[in-house]
């Protein structure tokens, strides 16, 4: 998401003048989060295709989110997965149920990817676009409901597990703010929390100023309360997609920006939700740096911080 880079610094170093920086008595709360879905562009560039059959994970990225698991958990934590429906019509789904039973959370992720803010068909997934009859005479609204539930339906049947929280394809600026039909959908399909705000913030080239900008974005990162009751709990910037997809940062870039990010957190007694996807961080960081990173400086950090997963975020919002 691009926005012009002096006005987000000036309107962000405003909020955070103004005191809108939450500081808490208790240690801030870090969430390892991975959504298990197939990113184009990965592992070739020229990989599209999966923007269509995003449910079908490949076995790198299998083994990817089951080697995060364990080491995150050795560390006394657990990842906070979020699974699409059509991934559970695999044949195998051995590895999921065996970090279920490892304790990692596994929230909706809706079944075929779909945008749920779409108010046209066209818009809810490419997998649409190709195959209309499937959605035919139906209304988005339809679609999008039945996407949420056939998940839950599919996570009960196949993993013997229901769903913990949900995380909307795609983060956005305002999440649900405008939406109070979509906060009633969820909280009417049993889901207390949403993940769905990725505060905006500038891209391109890193320098200095950008760093600053995404730090200063946290501040826009922390849980709150929809006057409808349901909690929302924001993604984190910077996503490994948004970094090393769409702006080509190298590796270390965004390590120094996920860095940054995580520091501020923990000076603040604040949360941060680590947002990445197993697909991309297969292969651009295939020896887990990030989640390395993370995991020390919560070590580092001492009784200043904790591991948790979202539930746990969720627990900080205010109204």
């Amino acid at each position: 998401m691009r926005v012009n880079r002096r006005a987000f610094l000036a309107s962000a170093a405003a909020a955070t003048a103004a005191g809108a920086a939450p500081r808490t008595d208790g240690p801030a709360l870090i969430a390892i989060t991975l959504d298990l879905e197939m990113s184009r562009h990965y592992p070739r560039w020229e990989d599209t295709h999966w923007d269509y059959e995003k449910g079908a994970l490949d076995q790198a990225t299998k083994d990817y989110a089951v080697e995060a698991a364990r080491r995150v958990r050795e560390a006394g934590g657990r990842v906070h997965f979020f699974c699409l429906g059509r991934t559970l019509e695999q044949a195998d789904v051995g590895w999921l149920e065996g970090l279920v039973a490892d304790g990692h959370p596994i929230g909706n992720h809706t079944y075929d990817h779909v945008n749920i803010h779409a108010r046209r068909l066209e818009d809810l997934q490419f997998r649409f676009q190709r195959a209309p009859w499937l959605v035919e005479g139906k209304r988005p609204e339809d679609v999008i409901v039945e996407n949420v539930r056939l998940t839950t339906r599919a996570m009960e049947t196949r993993l013997r597990t229901r769903p913990v929280g949900f995380r909307t394809p795609g983060g956005f600026d305002l999440g649900l703010r405008e939406r109070p039909d979509l906060q009633k959908l969820l909280l009417d399909q049993g889901f207390s929390w949403v993940s769905s705000v990725y505060p905006a913030h500038p891209s391109g080239k890193v320098d200095e100023a950008l760093l600053q900008a995404i730090v200063a974005a946290q501040v826009q990162a922390q849980p709150f309360v929809y006057p409808s009751g349901l909690v929302e709990v924001p993604m984190s910037p910077v996503s490994d997609v948004t970094a090393m997809r769409a702006a080509r940062w190298s590796l270390d870039e965004y390590l120094e920006a996920l860095r940054r990010g995580v520091l501020w957190s923990i000076e603040r007694g604040a949360v941060f939700d680590f947002l990445a996807h197993p697909s991309c961080l297969v292969v651009t960081d295939p020896d887990f740096r990030a989640i390395t990173t993370v995991l020390r400086l919560v070590r580092e950090a001492g009784p200043k911080a904790t591991l948790s997963d979202m539930t746990g975020l969720a627990g900080r919002a205010r109204v």
